[in-house]
């Protein structure tokens, strides 16, 4: 009879279906720390030394990437017989503030909080990572394995456009990550092929005239109005000129104009984004935005100066990737532990790796079962229950060994 494995070996527990409890609670006090600390995009110093210290710890030898933060961490050599699994984390915060009054591992940095779940990514992807080195070592891991910590995923266009230049995806055949969603109870994964996300951009417009008396608007341009009219007309006459199944909506989130009652402006501000659920949509969608806004703003004599800022693609889930993930999900937790999720309006540019090899994003579910609190994203008093770390690493574990033998 085999002996139980023992609670300093993961990577044989994991193969028996269980994560250790000393990994777990390892694991737990890693998410929090980073919980305590969060960093914005581009300035995850003490977040990328924390992970490369717990790497190097376990005997790896991870890489800082040239952007300063982030890093990458191969377990094995890949090979042209054997391209490498890339499992990939975003490790920045958001700012806005903690708002969890009793959390004894709240933010402890004024304005900055990690309330979209990018401690809990991290530290799945690095939990996976210390089980899947012992099982390399032991030679039980017969493909390569990159582990990507991606920084500024919350900066537009996405950090990911900057590990890729730094070769974050050569050698690499097919890539996986999870979001966290709270609308999933902790211990199931919602999954979805094709389109999971949403791509979306940013709009800047300044619109210009020549001003005057409010008595005399047919004078002048009267801004005012050619403002309102781009916020009113433009989106619907986006709306018309695309397939209404694509989903390309643009929507505005700040207009500024004037400062007195009685004088017409020379000067109009509008931002806005724009969102759509279509690849092939979003593609075009500058050209028709843009001409959309020209054509509204030259009927109102208005000239305009447009900033249309690509941000992300949507994330288009591959066919056999996200079977992969439902394959193992159901090994570990049986089928019942999967369900089907919806296309989200969000934006998150784990696409631009799909850009490059197929790969799959999971919903990783981190609602406590029964809780009836309507939590969300990004917001201040956003938390997870923490079983769905040790959910994680088991996917991403036995997603690797299905791939291994796929």
């Amino acid at each position: 009879m085999s002996p139980e494995p023992e609670a300093d070996h993961p990577g044989e527990a994991i193969l028996s279906g269980t994560l250790p409890e000393a990994l777990r609670a390892e694991l737990v006090e890693f998410r929090r720390d980073l919980h305590m600390h969060p960093e914005l995009g581009n300035q995850e110093f003490r977040t990328t030394a924390a992970i490369k210290a717990r790497l190097e710890k376990a005997g790896l030898q991870p890489r800082v990437l040239a952007t300063g933060t982030g890093l990458i961490c191969d377990i094995g050599e890949p090979d042209g017989e054997r391209p490498m699994l890339a499992l990939r984390a975003d490790i920045d915060a958001l700012p806005i503030p903690d708002t969890k009054t009793e959390c004894p591992y709240r933010s402890t940095v004024p304005d900055r909080a990690h309330a979209c779940g990018h401690d809990v990514h991290t530290t799945v992807v690095l939990g996976a990572g210390l089980v899947l080195a012992e099982l390399h070592e032991r030679g039980q891991l017969p493909r390569p394995v990159r582990l990507l910590f991606q920084p500024a995923e919350e900066v537009l266009p996405g950090g990911a456009a900057d590990a890729i230049e730094c070769g974050v995806l050569e050698g690499v055949g097919r890539i996986l990550a999870v979001h966290c969603d709270p609308k999933v109870d902790a211990g199931r994964i919602g999954l979805r092929q094709g389109a999971i996300t949403s791509a979306c951009d940013r709009l800047e417009i300044a619109l210009e005239g020549p001003g005057g008396h409010t008595a005399r608007p047919h004078l002048t341009t009267d801004l005012v109005t050619a403002a309102a009219r781009v916020v009113a007309d433009v989106p619907a006459l986006v709306a018309r000129r695309t397939d209404a199944r694509s989903g390309l909506a643009v929507t505005w989130g700040r207009i500024e104009s004037g400062h007195a009652p009685n004088v017409i402006p020379q000067h109009a501000e509008l931002e806005g984004t724009v969102r759509c659920l279509d690849l092939d949509t979003w593609r075009q969608a500058p050209d028709l935005v843009v001409a959309a806004i020209d054509e509204i703003a030259n009927l109102h004599r208005a000239k305009s100066e447009i900033n249309y800022i690509r941000g992300v693609p949507p994330v288009v889930n591959d066919p056999a990737v996200t079977d992969l993930l439902r394959d193992a999900m159901t090994a570990r937790r049986g089928a019942d532990s999967v369900e089907g999720t919806e296309q989200s309006l969000g934006g998150e540019d784990f696409s631009w790796y799909l850009e490059h090899v197929p790969g799959a994003m999971a919903r990783l579910g981190v609602r406590a079962p029964g809780e009836r609190i309507g939590r969300d994203l990004h917001q201040g008093d956003f938390d997870v229950d923490e079983s769905a770390i040790k959910v994680g690493v088991e996917l991403f574990t036995a997603a690797a060994l299905l791939d291994a033998a796929g």
